[in-house]
């Protein structure tokens, strides 16, 4: 069996050799031309006057683009084609491309953009959350609202009540490979297009409208990205449509890449929010009543915020049973970039909401926050059986450890069956009906379920397990005395200790987006071809897809060749989001693998007069009847039979139903559970702080690659901890960005790393949904891991004197100093 093998990432040696080919490396032709874009150099503004003589007349130009100039649609919206990829007559944000040259070379188009002499009628900019709210500038009209129980009767009757505000920044993407395409025109008009994107059908689709041509005469190739974290999901459309463009006008290939400073400046990043928060509980910490109001800046464009915002609802509970809930939101626009979509898809910032208050009870009560973090989890449930037997993997500082997992349910050779069937989460706003429901230990809902804020039942919660494993293995009680003692010692530097938990809905919210497909050629000579429609961008799909179809076929893995996503092999593909990239791909290749090996297997058992059934995939060998073949055997055997040895495979993820409109549904598949416990100590002089330690436990089910999984948890964690901390976004009055470059955007470097950081995953992990191999989800849970890191930190600002802290995201060195001296009082 290849699953369930901590393997290397398929490119991991072309990786750290260099020989990793990306779009920028792609070989082009001698007379490929470069594309730069003209930016705005206001938020807001009418053009009054536009002269692109000088960009003409400047070395190495070759044509100057504006709207006009366009021969098809002039949008690269994702959703509501409100985004023109050249601003017409007016430009809504400070970095708006507004027209495009198209040079000899990448540096002769940079040099000539900056050479147009663009004048506006410049208008008031909108560009805080605030400014939004005085204008009523939002997108859907209107607040949205959901709730559940009777909140104001719930506040009214708690014992105890706080209210607060907890704001939380944006973040960069950072992706180390920047936006880059490469259009190369065909005969016939046809385009090849390739993109770093995650989203190939996406790219198509906006290709051919801003050609008018069908989509079938767009191919878009995409083998891997040097990162995405949700900005190459609908920020690369723009360079692939005026890459295919000003092919079209020119005739010639044309290329494309950002400048990193260009690349700050132009494209969307997480949205920043504010959240507001009033709160009802007992003695205990056990919340009776939560009421948030949500504001999210989205920026100029819809783009992708709508779901994102929606996601941030979603999550307003993270781990934690709320009797009476009310979330309302606010899509706000203003004159800044559009933000869009970025790992976690809102959930993050709907997690540090809810944390906000977890943290606030624990204060008002003189409590351990773990406590009534404890006190208000979802009830555990028992799953049916039990989950499968598993050992522990992890990594120490490093070093991997991994022993064999029980995993016979999947060794059956037998194909399993596979549900078929026929832009991101986007739908019409609406509220929906409240529904009381008890507390736990106070009566249940009639049917004994527990249910979401949005109606949805929980019935695969694991975290009391979890952090019950976690305390133990972190030492997490001992510590926290410790803590208490240094802080009572020290004046100076202070430490703080969190534990916080993280419950992620897996799966897209937009319904009919859970679907994928993939083709797999099985050649004569017994070695396999593979494709499907997730794309890779460091985090190991194409790996963990091809142990599937390994694993399907029982041969080693090298006999699966991994190929480019491509569009001309599988067509309509969903965006490589939603952490669904392995759960569905993984099955569609199943899917198509169990289809040929159906029909080996047919065939050969009518030779030897024997049963389907009784035909064996395993080591390599194919065995029927009392025989043994090779698999190349078998597959030479078939061939000559005229068997097909190529099929197609499709899945669509079951039991999910979403009404956005109402509020109620479905709209995961599952949840993804984890646990992190962080330590910091904090310079009370100078607001600088430390990772001392961190220790996490995540549930990434049955894995298919504990190696790969685990990378993605520690990557997460510390992307997570670098857009709480240092990661700071700041705008000018004039809404010029003014962090764009490394030297005023600080991530997370290695030395930024916790000094002792364990990571394992969850030794019972299995799915308890019939996911690909009962794995489940790494990609997007991981990054809430860091809130831990903030929570740390909230904790030891706390002992720096009797006040609260109300210390927000990112927690900088200067707000963290600011926090100590409001404690202090």
């Amino acid at each position: 069996m290849s699953v369930a093998k901590p393997l290397p990432h398929d490119a991991a040696a072309l990786h750290v050799t260099g020989q990793a080919r990306y779009v920028d490396d792609v070989p082009v032709p001698a007379n490929c031309l470069s594309v730069a874009f003209g930016l705005s150099t206001v938020a807001r503004g009418r053009i009054a006057s536009m002269d692109l003589s000088a960009v003409r007349a400047a070395p190495g130009v070759v044509a100057v683009l504006t709207a006009g100039d366009l021969p098809g649609a002039n949008d690269v919206s994702p959703s509501i084609h409100d985004e023109p990829l050249l601003a017409e007559a007016e430009v809504f944000y400070l970095g708006q491309p507004v027209f495009a040259v198209i040079a000899e070379s990448h540096l002769a188009a940079r040099k000539a953009a900056q050479l147009g002499e663009v004048t506006y009628e410049e208008l008031p900019a909108l560009l805080t959350i605030e400014d939004a709210l005085a204008a009523d500038s939002r997108f859907e009209g209107g607040p949205i609202t959901w709730s559940k129980g009777d909140v104001a009767a719930a506040l009214a009757a708690a014992p105890h009540r706080i209210e607060g505000s907890v704001a939380v920044g944006g973040q960069e993407h950072f992706y180390l490979e920047g936006q880059a395409a490469l259009a190369l025109p065909q005969e016939g008009g046809d385009m090849v297009v390739h993109s770093s994107t995650q989203h190939p059908t996406e790219i198509q689709h906006k290709v051919a409208e801003a050609l008018g041509v069908p989509m079938h005469a767009v191919r878009v190739e995409v083998r891997r990205m040097g990162g995405g974290f949700g900005g190459k999901e609908s920020q690369g459309n723009a360079l692939a449509c005026i890459c295919a463009v000003a092919a079209r006008v020119t005739g010639r290939p044309c290329r494309m890449r950002y400048d990193r400073d260009d690349d700050f400046v132009i494209t969307g990043k997480r949205h920043d929010f504010r959240i507001d928060y009033t709160a009802g509980f007992d003695g205990e910490g056990r919340l009776t009543g939560v009421d948030f109001v949500q504001y999210a800046r989205c920026g100029w464009a819809q783009d992708l915020s709508l779901p994102v915002a929606d996601r941030a609802m979603l999550h307003a509970d993270n781990a934690y049973l709320l009797p009476a809930a009310r979330i309302t939101s606010h899509r706000l626009k203003t004159n800044t970039q559009s933000a869009t979509a970025f790992r976690g898809f809102g959930g993050p910032q709907g997690m540090v909401g809810i944390e906000a208050v977890m943290d606030r009870v624990a204060f008002e009560l003189g409590r351990d926050p773990l406590e009534v973090r404890r006190g208000n989890f979802y009830r555990g449930m028992e799953s049916a059986g039990g989950p499968a037997p598993a050992a522990i993997v992890s990594r120490t500082n490093g070093a991997t450890t991994a022993a064999p997992r029980d995993i016979s349910d999947q060794k059956k050779d037998g194909p399993a069956p596979v549900t078929t069937g026929t832009h991101r989460d986007m739908a019409s706003r609406g509220s929906m009906g409240a529904v009381d429901e008890a507390p736990e230990g106070a009566g249940a809902a009639p049917d004994g379920a527990q249910t979401t804020p949005y109606h949805m039942a929980v019935e695969d919660f694991v975290l009391h397990e979890m952090v019950d494993a976690l305390v133990e293995t972190s030492d997490y009680a001992a510590r926290r005395a410790k803590v208490a003692e240094w802080n009572e010692a020290n004046a100076l530097l202070k430490r703080g200790l969190a534990l916080t938990p993280v419950k992620f809905g897996i799966s897209f919210t937009l319904t009919h987006l859970n679907q994928a497909g993939a083709l797999v050629h099985v050649y004569q000579d017994g070695s396999i071809h593979m494709n499907h429609g997730g794309t890779e961008m460091g985090q190991g799909l194409f790996q963990k897809v091809a142990q599937v179809a390994a694993s399907r076929f029982g041969v080693p893995l090298a006999s699966v060749k991994i190929t480019a996503t491509d569009t001309g092999k599988v067509p309509n593909t969903s965006a490589t989001a939603a952490s669904s990239g392995s759960d569905l791909n993984g099955m569609a290749v199943k899917a198509a693998c169990d289809e040929i090996r159906g029909r080996m297997a047919e065939f050969l058992a009518a030779e030897h007069q024997t049963e389907a059934a009784q035909v064996r995939f395993a080591d390599g060998q194919v065995e029927v009847g009392g025989a043994s073949y090779s698999f190349a055997e078998a597959v030479q055997k078939c061939y000559v039979g005229r068997v097909s040895l190529s099929a197609t495979g499709f899945y669509k993820t079951p039991k999910v139903n979403w009404d956005r409109v109402q509020g109620r549904g479905r709209p995961f598949f599952y949840f993804a559970y984890g646990a992190a416990v962080t330590e910091v100590a904090v310079d009370t002089l100078t607001g600088e702080y430390r990772l001392l330690r961190t220790d996490i436990l995540h549930d990434a089910g049955a894995s298919l690659n504990p190696a790969i999984d685990i990378g993605q948890v520690e990557g997460g964690y510390v992307q997570g901890v670098g857009w709480l901390t240092t990661e700071e976004l700041v705008w000018d009055g004039k809404g010029r960005l003014t962090t764009h470059a490394p030297s005023t955007y600080k991530i997370p470097a290695c030395s930024d790393r916790p000094d002792v950081f364990n990571v394992a995953l969850w030794d019972k992990g299995r799915n308890r949904e019939d996911t690909i191999y009962r794995s489940k989800a790494v990609g997007e849970p991981p990054l809430m891991l860091g809130i831990s890191a903030l929570a740390a930190i909230w904790d030891a600002v706390s002992a720096c004197g009797p006040g609260y802290h109300d210390l927000s995201a990112p927690a900088t060195p200067e707000k963290v100093l600011a926090a100590i001296e409001r404690v202090r009082g």
